[in-house]
């Protein structure tokens, strides 16, 4: 009888997952409309009171969206107010809804790849998992490492579908 050899875990590919890259922190919404006065305005005495006195730490190493679900005008320095608060405590905060901060955080985490740990690596770009990665995280990750990787490919190491090959030196 022959022995089974991997030659996936043989090979030369090194796998990205992008879901591994996402900080695991917990989601949450902030919407300034609890803070509106009659649900129609901001009152700035009564929004830097409550500034003041609320226990921020629930905030404590989440990421958080900032928004306002209220049709109502809410001057610019309320976000930039809670912002101070959020500061130091929260993991990250953005104004905007869910998917934009799953934007952020994915464009922070790939921000951090040093493509250079890539230089003529042949790479496969994680396809399947068990939380779903948005197109625009695939697009950025192929921005980031097409300069430097000799090969690009999606899917798993074992079923790949090619995406890039640098073209040989003449």
């Amino acid at each position: 009888m022959s022995e089974l050899i991997n030659k996936v875990a043989q090979s030369a590919l090194v796998t990205i997952n992008l879901e591994e890259l996402l900080h695991p922190g917990e989601r949450v919404v902030y919407d300034i409309k609890d803070n509106l006065f009659h649900g129609l305005i901001l009152r700035e005495k009564d929004f830097r009171a409550f500034i003041k006195e609320n226990d921020w730490t629930v905030y404590d190493g989440k990421n958080v969206a900032i928004i306002c679900s209220a049709d109502a005008i809410v001057p610019t320095w309320a976000y930039m107010l809670l912002a101070t608060k959020l500061q130091g405590r929260a993991n990250y905060y953005v104004f905007g809804d869910m998917e934009a901060l799953e934007q952020a955080l994915m464009q922070e985490a790939i921000a951090k790849i040093n493509p250079d740990e890539y230089q003529d690596a042949k790479v496969v770009i994680k396809g399947c998992g068990s939380i779903p990665v948005p197109t625009y995280a695939y697009v950025e990750i192929m921005r980031k490492l097409l300069p430097v990787v000799s090969s690009l490919m999606y899917g798993e190491p074992c079923s790949t579908v090619p995406l890039y090959k640098k073209p040989k030196a003449v």
